[in-house]
């Protein structure tokens, strides 16, 4: 099947020094109207339907053997109408299956801040065009992490908003449990006016009590809560109450393994049937990601349901209105690109998810803030808050750079 694009003009962003963007399917698209978001040039992940153009999904296979989309993203439409200028897409992990932001078949778009680094994933082409400052901001998506922590290895706001609160039609099925379309800005106040666009609905209860989550920062090494310090005692000052809590009283492991049952399993029901037909040539992980997922049992999933439950239950008996908790973004700084397969999985995306996970499994709003660095290089600091409370999240972000620049 051969790829069909949209007649528009030739590449019209050739400057792509970072390699964030695709080019094989490139597409770019005028404003449609005007309003909060005028003048301002943003970028999509390469999961997002454009009327007119194929998506790749970070896999050439799967972009040669789909046809165009017959209506766009309805995000992308919201955010054009607004007076926004997409620019592009941009390169995605493939399938989405990954944190690092290597994709073996388009290259791996640079972190910005570190060359050397990877700058996370999936949505790696998305965080690398924000932070090299090509776009104003970009959409990506977040499942397990693909905004946050990509926030925090290239020093740019991330957004996993609260699950459903962005309208998802348009964008490529993966863990529907978990999936959200998500955002990277430099500015907060552009990453505010972002969400004001998309956003569903807005709780308006004001952050009052700021509950640090000490089982996650227990699970990050002593350099990296050193390094994270001031910024906590920043933010304590920002609210009335302050205190420390643990999430889990087990653990956050079992949090992870039953985050990984549920997304797996839904990964292999959503493409599995296109990976048996079309048997495509797969990464390294991406290859032994797949694999585990499609060997995951209907008892397997039974007992992590009911175990997610229990964590959903957890959030709401510890979380009241008012209440903001705060954690470690990631267990470490972006790692150097070509780290060995086997360290990525069996221990960087293993921490991560320990951490990722709560938001993921609460279906909750979470912030990563770029407040702090270890050695010169960006490490995030998050706050999750209850259902519906993005907007407070992304205002608390304004405000809190206002009031540093002060």
């Amino acid at each position: 099947m051969t790829n069909k694009n949209p007649t528009t003009a030739d590449w019209d962003y050739p400057y792509d020094p970072l390699g964030a963007f695709c080019h094989d399917n490139h597409v770019s698209l005028e404003p449609t109207g005007t309003g909060a978001l005028d003048n301002l040039k943003f970028a999509v992940k390469d999961v997002m339907d454009i009327a007119g153009s194929t998506t790749g999904f970070g896999q050439p296979v799967w972009l040669n053997s789909h046809e165009p989309a017959s209506e766009s993203t309805v995000v992308i439409n919201q955010l054009l109408n607004a007076g926004a200028r997409l620019v592009g897409r941009t390169i995605a992990d493939e399938l989405s299956y990954s944190l690092t932001g290597e994709n073996v078949h388009y290259g791996t778009p640079l972190n910005p801040v570190d060359p050397a680094r990877v700058p996370g994933g999936s949505s790696s082409g998305s965080v690398s065009a924000v932070a090299g400052e090509l776009v104003d901001f970009s959409l990506g998506t977040d499942c397990a992490g693909s905004v946050r922590l990509p926030a925090s290895y290239c020093g740019v706001y991330g957004i996993r908003p609260t699950h459903s609160n962005v309208e998802a039609r348009g964008v490529i099925p993966f863990a529907p449990s978990f999936d959200t379309v998500g955002w990277f800005a430099r500015d907060p106040k552009i990453f505010e006016k972002v969400g004001r666009v998309i956003l569903r609905k807005c709780e308006a209860t004001e952050p009052n009590r700021l509950l640090v989550v000490s089982d996650a920062f227990a699970l990050v090494e002593p350099a990296i809560r050193k390094a994270l310090q001031s910024s906590i005692e920043h933010l304590r000052q920002r609210f009335a109450i302050s205190t420390e809590i643990e999430v889990s009283l087990d653990g956050l492991k079992p949090w992870m393994e039953c985050f990984r049952t549920i997304q797996g399993a839904e990964i292999w029901k959503s493409l599995g049937s296109w990976i048996t037909a079309e048997n495509p040539v797969l990464g390294p992980g991406i290859d032994k990601r797949i694999a585990t997922a499609r060997e995951i049992t209907e008892s397997q999933v039974t007992t992590a349901r009911a175990a997610h439950k229990q964590f959903v239950d957890r959030l709401q008996k510890i979380m009241t209105p008012g209440d903001v908790l705060c954690l470690p973004t990631s267990p470490r700084v972006a790692p150097l690109k070509g780290t060995d397969t086997n360290t990525i999985e069996d221990i960087y995306r293993y921490q991560a998810m320990c951490l990722l996970s709560i938001a993921g499994l609460g279906g909750l709003p979470q912030i990563s803030l770029p407040m702090a660095k270890l050695d010169n290089l960006p490490l995030g600091i998050s706050l999750i808050g209850l259902p519906n409370t993005d907007i407070q999240l992304l205002k608390m972000a304004t405000s809190l750079e206002n009031n540093r620049q002060q």
